[in-house]
């Protein structure tokens, strides 16, 4: 089961999802959190809150870095904030199958002296490739107990989380830079049916200047949107899917406790 989106874009996490895997001989809680970075506005000080209470929280501190992008402030900023964790710190370096391994191991070595980690793990999140060597890694860091979650559980995030991240995901995907950081998709109505799932989301910006931008000439862009979102709903949800889609605006919607309260609970 997927839960959460991929997209090209930094900072597009918004809340702390909660995954749970289980292994022949463990049980792993995996907790996805926002990036650290500086805040700009409420909802972004709310994200940060959400990932720096975390690491108080956690039996392995995982964090990961892209190497395709040079070391720079803001990993700095975050090794000085986990190098009293309590936790085991492991550096997880991806897109490994973007980058020559001549170019690698310079990286791992100027990593090796910013910090102190407990693993180093390379790995491609596209390709698979060395991600059981993480979870193995995991399992044995983690310490003795009884399984917190049944078997079957695998997320505490609801369904409408989900409906509305995946229709996000789509809008990330085919609208301009400036739209992604000041949107929001909110699920107006969920209603379930045995035959389809009946689905109305509102795409919020902040500015009347995007409204036409997601919508698009003709509505070409709403539909594209509406479209690609609606055959992943239907992946994921194993039904038929009606999606209707509108676009209202809302300034300084990012500012707006109420707003924040239904979007990053």
């Amino acid at each position: 089961m997927k839960t959460g989106f991929v997209s090209l874009k930094p900072q597009t996490t918004r809340n702390r999802i909660l995954g749970v895997r289980n292994y022949p001989d463990a049980q792993v809680v995996y907790l996805d959190t926002p990036g650290i970075h500086r805040p700009l506005h409420r909802m972004n000080v709310r994200m940060v809150d959400a990932a720096v209470d975390t690491i108080r929280e956690v039996d392995v501190l995982a964090l990961v870095v892209d190497v395709m992008e040079p070391p720079g402030k803001g990993d700095r900023f975050v090794l000085d904030l986990v190098k009293n964790a309590d936790a085991p710190v492991f550096l997880i370096l991806n897109k490994i199958d973007l980058r020559k391994k001549s170019r690698l191991l310079p990286l791992i070595q100027q990593y090796s002296e910013m910090g102190s980690f407990a693993e180093i793990v390379p790995l491609s999140a596209a390709t698979g490739d060395n991600v059981d060597r993480l979870e193995r890694a995991i399992v044995d860091r983690l310490p003795e107990g009884e399984p917190r979650y049944p078997a079957d559980y695998l997320t505490d995030q609801p369904e409408r989380f989900f409906a509305a991240e995946i229709v996000r995901e789509k809008l990330l995907q085919f609208t301009r830079d400036e739209i992604p950081f000041s949107s929001a998709v909110v699920v107006e109505r969920f209603d379930e049916t045995p035959t389809i799932l009946n689905l109305h989301c509102s795409i919020v910006v902040d500015r009347e200047s995007q409204k036409p931008i997601v919508v698009g000439r003709g509505g070409e862009m709403i539909k594209r949107i509406g479209t690609a979102a609606r055959e992943d709903l239907e992946r994921f949800f194993g039904t038929r899917v009606f999606l209707d889609l509108h676009v209202r605006v809302k300034a300084e919607w990012r500012e707006d406790d109420a707003v924040l309260d239904d979007l990053l609970r």
